[in-house]
């Protein structure tokens, strides 16, 4: 029999199913989705707009923060819409080449948003460990060159696996995608041919940034709390340790759901193809959803401005 005969050749459009297994339910889980998505914008644009407006917050760890808000908004706004549309508005259908730049978005800004948590946690570290030298060293420039290395590294690393998928594969066994969003293994499985070159790159790149971007936020953090604990005032430990303690939770939440999903994606085939679906989909959905929330409560100045901005 022949290929044509058992395959679909360049599909034009995909049907994203949602959760597989809860069909029936999607349209109740959708709802604290939605619910999630609506703090998740309203939040990270009012941190935005209070470190906008106000001089004081115009320092390297708030415009990092800023940076992180920016991202939050367009994963999450990359994702929900389409998701709510399966969930509630039966719209499962999507464009193959949207469903691909979708992916695109996703890992992309997932790349990003790792690459921010890092230079954050380098700006504590130079900011407790060498605080006579950090107006010299995070400077303006560096913060932007900063910003701007991220994305490319994000953007670079992440198109090579659009472009394997596009130009490798033209035969398809299937247009039916077994998740609520276009993920890029979920596309590979699709494929009627090899698609050992596109896994093995998918774990390149996942390994290099999260590995890369891991080791040394925990290495920076040790060194942290090392400084810290030799600090003779009480005082002053506490004072250093606020500082980080916003950063740090929202480090873990990230890295903690990350790895989760990572493994249970790739190595929990005895774990119901649902529950695999809903902790990635919450995996990205969680982080801009608290991000907001943590440094709120966690950082005074902040909280003071959100709050000054409301009361006028």
């Amino acid at each position: 029999m022949s290929v044509s005969n058992i395959t679909i050749y360049m599909p034009s459009v995909l049907t994203l199913i949602g959760i597989p297994g809860l069909e029936s339910v999607q349209r109740w889980i959708g709802i604290p989705f939605c619910a999630m998505f609506f703090v998740a914008i309203v939040g990270n644009i009012v941190l935005l707009m209070v470190i906008r407006s106000e001089r004081s917050l115009h320092e390297p760890m708030y415009i990092f923060l800023g940076m992180l808000g920016a991202t939050d908004i367009a994963l999450s706004s990359s994702i929900i819409p389409k998701m709510l549309g399966i969930f509630w508005f039966n719209m499962p259908e999507i464009y193959f080449d949207s469903c691909l730049l979708q992916m695109w978005f996703i890992h992309t800004l997932q790349c990003t948003e790792s690459g921010i948590l890092l230079a954050m946690a380098l700006d504590r570290f130079v900011a407790v460990c060498y605080p006579l030298r950090y107006a010299t060293i995070f400077t303006h420039q560096l913060v932007s060159q900063i910003g701007v290395t991220v994305i490319l590294r994000a953007a670079i690393l992440v198109t090579p696996s659009l472009a394997l998928i596009k130009c490798r594969f033209q035969f398809y066994h299937t247009t039916v995608i077994s998740h609520s969003y276009c993920e890029h293994m979920a596309i590979v499985k699709l494929a009627a041919g090899n698609v050992r070159i596109n896994k093995i790159y998918g774990l390149f790149v996942a390994f290099t940034v999260a590995g890369f971007d891991l080791i040394f936020i925990t290495l920076s953090y040790i060194q942290i709390f090392t400084t810290v604990f030799h600090l003779p005032q009480k005082e002053a430990r506490l004072k250093a340790f606020n500082t980080c303690i916003a950063h740090i939770c929202v480090f873990l939440q990230f890295y903690l759901l990350a790895f989760f999903s990572f493994f249970t994606h790739r190595f929990g085939s005895h774990i119901p193809p649902y529950i695999h679906i809903l902790f990635s989909s919450i995996y990205l959905l969680v982080p801009p959803f608290l991000n907001p929330l943590v440094y709120g409560v966690k950082t005074k100045q902040i909280r003071i401005h959100v709050m000054k901005m409301f009361c006028s």
